[in-house]
């Protein structure tokens, strides 16, 4: 246990380490903006600088934003995904202090292509280890619990927001590149780990009752028994479906790992969810 996190702290470094080198390298230098918090944060620093006598960077800009938000996940999404979240933030703006804003290509496409990249890297590789890198996964989290609504109003009300901005104190070219990053955000974190909030896990396995329990031990989660029958073996299986959301998807994941190596699972997108579904 003590090694797996571990793994997951390190992982949480590099991914925070990979967002603050796009930003410092890529897109800072561009003016082009990334999405949710750092979007912000970069986008605020950057009218403060240009409009006021004043000067506050991204980092801290960032890391301010994120302490309302990690005391309402604290309180309403759970200690230890806050915690890695939190701590994802604390690095990332760490590094951006640390590293040096610095222009690596003078093609604005290019900038915007690699920054959104490099980001996404990060930002899918702290997903998939069960952290986010806060600020609007934790509120879409917050939200998703609470509302059985689908939370992708709430990006795209905030990355409007940023980039409309954006287009008009900047010009709309600067705009339409941060477009282009958020797209190719958005395709490598779904190549990585999954944009969808709420999914469906179908788990063939041999070992119902086994998973069943260790599944209830770590998620707070209904679960459906379906019996099955292998068409070419014969063999009698259990398919178990469970409903959760993308943040309980790394616990799902080693649970299945410990327990039914061979077990066959199926992870769909769950569009929408009419019932009893935990939200609290």
């Amino acid at each position: 246990m003590a090694w797996l996190q571990i793994k997951k702290l390190t992982i949480v470094l590099i991914g925070a380490l990979l967002n603050a080198i796009a930003l410092n390298f890529f897109l800072i230098p561009a003016n082009v903006y990334t999405s949710g918090f750092a979007g912000i944060a970069q986008l605020t620093s950057k009218l403060v600088a240009d409009y006021t006598p004043y000067h506050i960077s991204t980092g801290i800009l960032l890391f301010l934003l994120n302490i309302p938000v990690a005391i309402l996940g604290w309180k309403q999404v759970g200690k230890s995904f806050t915690l890695y979240s939190f701590l994802s933030v604390l690095f990332m703006s760490l590094f951006l202090e640390i590293i040096p804003v610095k222009k690596v290509a003078d093609d604005i496409l290019l900038n915007a292509v690699f920054g959104g990249v490099i980001g996404a890297i990060g930002v899918g590789l702290t997903l998939k280890w069960g952290a986010s890198t806060g600020g609007l996964d934790i509120i879409a989290l917050v939200l998703s619990r609470m509302k059985d609504r689908p939370v992708g109003t709430y990006f795209f009300t905030l990355n409007a927001v940023i980039i409309l901005t954006a287009g008009y104190v900047y010009g709309w070219e600067k705009a339409l590149y941060t477009l282009v990053t958020l797209y190719a955000s958005t395709r490598v974190i779904d190549a990585i780990h999954t944009r969808h909030q709420k999914l469906t896990a179908m788990i063939v396995t041999n070992k119902g009752e086994e998973l069943k329990k260790a599944i209830h031990a770590k998620l707070v989660r209904g679960i459906t028994t379906i019996p099955a029958t292998g068409a070419f073996s014969q063999e009698k299986k259990d398919v178990l479906m469970i409903v959760l959301t993308r943040y309980e998807l790394f616990d799902l994941e080693r649970i299945i790992k410990e327990v039914d190596p061979q077990a066959f699972t199926n992870i769909v997108q769950t569009t929408a969810v009419f019932g009893f579904f935990r939200k609290e």
